[in-house]
């Protein structure tokens, strides 16, 4: 009787311990795969810069891009109280909003390289600043109202927005870091379509 009680005992020890194995890989499979999924979305590019997947065209279309991006934020400030055209107010909106996130990346990833992010005040970058407006033009700028403001602002900011392009360019043939190869795409695209606009807004003056 004793012998067939420890029997019973040790089956359902057995049949227990291999339902909870079961259960242990189903979980288990369950979350690796979750895990791995989650690892190649969101948690990617955090992962490649932490490793440092980049290279000096990356750190170098970062350290130019956030003076850049800044002086053209200062432009748009100017629009709401000086534009007269209501699509200059609209586009100089619209390029705050798409460049300032872009600023708090581009540092982010600087940061996470081990990198120094540009001063805020610096607003001219060496030879990565292309189509960057000096002091002159900038004061000129301030000083200007209504179609004069307007006419200058596109004028100028399609210089700058080239400029911009032309660096996104060189990050996009020359970088090793995906997410800022797909930012420079962005400004690609984004940029070249506003100095469609600008040249278009021009043409009606």
């Amino acid at each position: 009787m004793t012998a067939h009680r420890s029997l019973i005992r040790r089956t359902a020890t057995v049949a227990a311990a291999g339902a909870a194995g079961l259960v242990l890989a189903a979980c288990g499979s369950n979350s690796d795969g979750s895990a791995g999924d989650g690892g190649r979305t969101s948690a990617a590019p955090a992962a490649s810069a932490s490793q440092g997947q980049h290279n000096a065209a990356d750190v170098a279309f970062a350290k130019g891009m956030i003076p850049h991006h800044r002086q053209a934020i200062q432009m748009a400030d100017l629009a709401p109280t000086r534009a007269e055209s209501a699509e200059v107010k609209k586009l100089a909106d619209e390029i705050k909003k798409a460049q300032d996130p872009e600023i708090k990346t581009l540092s982010g990833w600087l940061t996470s390289w081990g990198e120094d992010v540009p001063a805020e005040g610096a607003m001219e970058h060496g030879g990565h600043g292309g189509g960057m407006m000096t002091a002159e033009e900038m004061t000129k700028l301030e000083q200007s109202s209504g179609k004069a403001f307007d006419t200058a602002f596109m004028e100028l900011m399609i210089k700058h927005h080239e400029g911009a392009v032309a660096m996104a360019k060189t990050e996009k043939s020359q970088g090793a870091f995906q997410p800022a190869k797909d930012m420079a795409g962005n400004i690609i695209a984004s940029q070249t379509a506003e100095i469609t606009r600008m040249n278009t807004l021009l043409g009606k003056h």
